[in-house]
């Protein structure tokens, strides 16, 4: 399967592994146990929370579409993150994009911390303001490219490198990639050693099911991750299971679409006299758009945009009808969001300023409705 190209790979994700009927679609395994055939013997299957059939089906299909070594499925996002992070032990290092989620800000700075992780929040679109705060102890860099809102760009083969550069006490590069999905960009071919999805996202696509996704570059790290996800057990069900695998067939359609209606709500904010500020990488005046798209193929379904009042933005989640004033992102309905009072809340003032994460700017998860349709939405909100 791996010879084949990526979209029929998406397409084929799940296709008849259940080969006792030949079902199509891999079936729902809603069974928490097996049944041994006989002592000392097992069917490669024993208890749900360690593995199950349906979620191995989209794990494989995982691991196929990022290029990587193995897919682990996780009950959410944060539970895959968090999964990621319990690699490392206390004293160790991190170095984290200053711009991140608000859930993964909040799980390293009010809860990793009590247990011993220390962690600079960095620019890590400046390749030199990670080498600053490179230390000993250092033991990953984790990046978000595009970042959540501000869309700055990180050079991934430029922060492996920096990573690799000391053999004596490697640094694992580890990247979010729910804005692009493997679609857009695959980091591990880029030389990073683990990526992670909130699945939720582009990966399921249909706002109907919370996963997270994690996929390793290499059998060590795969062996570690495994023995985490079932020793801690926040596993992704079967029923979520199937419904993430299905939105992997439609994955290509669907970021194909998302990116073209994107970049067309982009050009037009650009030139809306109330938009003070777009930032989208598929925009020629992106400063990351020259290394965005040397590591990617696409700039996917999210803008954000700042506006030149800051009561407009109420006005617009208020008078908006067909974009959906709601959390989350990459679903086939267009969100518009508020991050300072939504997605960033849990970072302090201070630092949602200096990003420039303010009163002022909204965040567009662009959907594949009919782009007049969403762009008429957006103009008549923000008339004044």
């Amino acid at each position: 399967m791996k010879s084949l190209k990526f979209a029929t790979q998406a397409v084929h994700a799940g296709l008849v592994t259940d080969k006792t009927t030949g079902a199509i679609s891999t079936p729902i395994y809603q069974t928490a146990t097996f049944r041994h055939p006989a002592l000392g013997q097992s069917t490669g299957f024993d208890y749900s929370r360690s593995q199950n059939p349906t979620r191995q089906a989209v794990e494989e299909a995982l691991a196929i579409l990022e290029a990587g070594h193995a897919g682990f499925a996780f009950a959410t996002g944060m539970a895959a993150i968090t999964a990621v992070l319990m690699l490392y032990r206390p004293g160790d290092h991190l170095i984290v994009t200053e711009d991140c989620y608000g859930g993964t800000y909040r799980v390293l700075d009010k809860i990793l911390v009590q247990f011993g992780l220390e962690v600079n929040f960095v620019d890590t679109s400046n390749l030199e303001e990670i080498r600053k705060v490179i230390k000993p102890n250092t033991k990953a860099i984790i990046v978000e490219t595009p970042t959540n809102p501000l869309m700055k760009i990180a050079d991934i083969a430029a922060i492996v490198a920096l990573a690799r550069k000391n053999p004596a006490r490697p640094i694992h590069t580890i990247v979010d990639n729910t804005f692009l999905s493997p679609y857009f960009q695959r980091p591990l071919t880029l030389g990073a050693d683990l990526v992670i999805h909130s699945g939720t996202k582009y990966l399921a696509g249909h706002n109907d099911v919370v996963c997270g996704v994690v996929v390793t570059g290499n059998a060590c790290l795969s062996e570690q991750i495994k023995f985490i996800q079932n020793a801690a057990g926040a596993v992704l069900g079967p029923q979520d299971s199937w419904l993430l695998m299905r939105g992997l067939k439609t994955l290509v359609l669907r970021m194909r679409r998302h990116q073209e209606n994107a970049l067309t709500i982009a050009k037009w904010l650009k030139n809306h006299p109330s938009v003070t500020a777009v930032y989208y990488p598929g925009l020629a005046e992106h400063p990351g758009k020259a290394i965005h798209d040397a590591q990617a193929t696409g700039y996917g379904g999210m803008l954000s945009f700042s506006v030149d009042h800051p009561r407009l933005p109420e006005q617009i989640l208020r008078k908006v009808k067909v974009h959906q004033f709601a959390e989350s992102l990459g679903g086939v309905e267009s969100l518009i969001t508020f991050p300072s009072v939504q997605t960033h809340a849990d970072m302090p003032l201070d630092l949602r300023r200096r990003l420039g994460i303010n009163e002022y700017l909204l965040r567009l998860s662009v959907g594949i409705e009919d782009v007049d349709d969403l762009i008429a939405d957006l103009d008549q909100a923000m008339s004044k």
